[in-house]
């Protein structure tokens, strides 16, 4: 059995009469996710399933270059927010916008996009104009396949980020030969946490998790819950 066919198997078993099933795909940069989630679109919309799938990445949530320049602005020593990627750079009130939508069964749907490539590598939302990619019901959606680095994260409590700081993460920093003005201070991973218990208005859409990752960086490998 291909990954693809695992991952599919496991989303089918989980559909039921109300739709649409929220199926969050989580893995690290490089683990075949946005692959994966391509594949199991195509997988899922032949015969003989016939579904009607929808794939959104995160990274197309990500918040405008101007309000990401102006996050940076307003937290220059925070490391983890000069640019784009970490909780606290992702528009979360136009993805619950867009998710509600889609379980509500709106007759028309754009989905968002972000050009990496723009502004020099900085990247830009591109304007939804109409030109975006275009959901209509009916038919109704059977699937969203939501993917992301961090989808389904959850916030730290403050203990637990101090033992991780003064323990695995202080192992690691040490071996990367990395100190804070590289990585980013505790007070920096603290803001981010915080950022990330908005988040969770998001997660909350989910009936499904799908984590891609790598076994001893060769084999991929998924675990479904």
């Amino acid at each position: 059995m291909t990954a693809v066919q695992l991952a599919a198997q496991h989303i089918l078993g989980h559909l039921t009469k109300e739709r649409p099933l929220f199926v969050a795909l989580q893995g690290p940069q490089g683990s075949g996710k946005s692959y994966l989630s391509v594949k199991l679109r195509e997988y899922l919309k032949a015969n003989p399933h016939d579904l009607n799938v929808v794939v959104l990445s995160i990274d197309d949530l990500y918040l405008p270059h101007d309000d990401l320049v102006s996050l940076a602005v307003a937290h220059p020593e925070n490391k983890l927010w000069n640019g784009r990627g970490q909780p606290g750079t992702h528009d979360i009130a136009l993805g619950v916008k867009l998710l509600s939508a889609l379980k509500a069964e709106k007759s028309s749907v754009e989905l968002p996009r972000f050009d990496k490539s723009l502004l020099d590598g900085e990247g830009d939302r591109i304007p939804m104009d109409g030109t975006g990619t275009i959901v209509t019901q009916p038919p109704r959606v059977d699937i969203v396949i939501f993917e992301g680095w961090c989808v389904g994260f959850q916030p730290l409590s403050e203990h637990e980020i101090i033992l991780r700081w003064d323990g695995i993460w202080k192992e690691e920093r040490q071996k990367l030969k990395l100190g804070e003005n590289e990585i980013g201070r505790l007070t920096d991973l603290e803001s981010v946490n915080e950022s990330l218990k908005e988040y969770l208005t998001l997660w909350n859409f989910f009936d499904v998790f799908v984590q891609v990752f790598h076994e001893r960086i060769a084999s991929p490998a998924y675990l479904l819950s």
